[in-house]
């Protein structure tokens, strides 16, 4: 386990991930709302959109805090600077879908 500075800094950095990738995720329940005030699609469609933001919200909530505190922090932001560095990253929308297929 890291100095108190080193858990302070994973936590900011899960918390700042966390945080992004809910924006990226409410993009996809804002343009639903969009297309509903458009007239292109109906309730039930925003409906399920939002359904399916819930369940892919907590698939990221559980990698960034499930196991949450400490030395989980250090290795969760560790995971989480891999992925950038390798450009590789979770789509966390497409997860949910593929989730639910399962």
């Amino acid at each position: 386990m890291g100095s108190k500075a080193e858990r302070l800094a994973a936590r900011q950095s899960v918390g700042a991930y966390h945080e992004s990738q809910l924006a990226e995720l409410l993009s996809h329940v804002e343009a639903a709302i969009d297309r509903y005030r458009s007239g292109e699609v109906d309730a039930c469609a925003v409906d399920e959109i939002i359904h399916h933001y819930h369940r892919a919200a907590v698939n990221l909530w559980k990698f960034c805090f499930s196991r949450s505190g400490g030395s989980q922090d250090e290795y969760t932001a560790g995971l989480i600077a891999g992925m950038a560095a390798d450009g590789d990253a979770i789509d966390w929308w497409e997860d949910a879908k593929r989730q639910r297929r399962s």
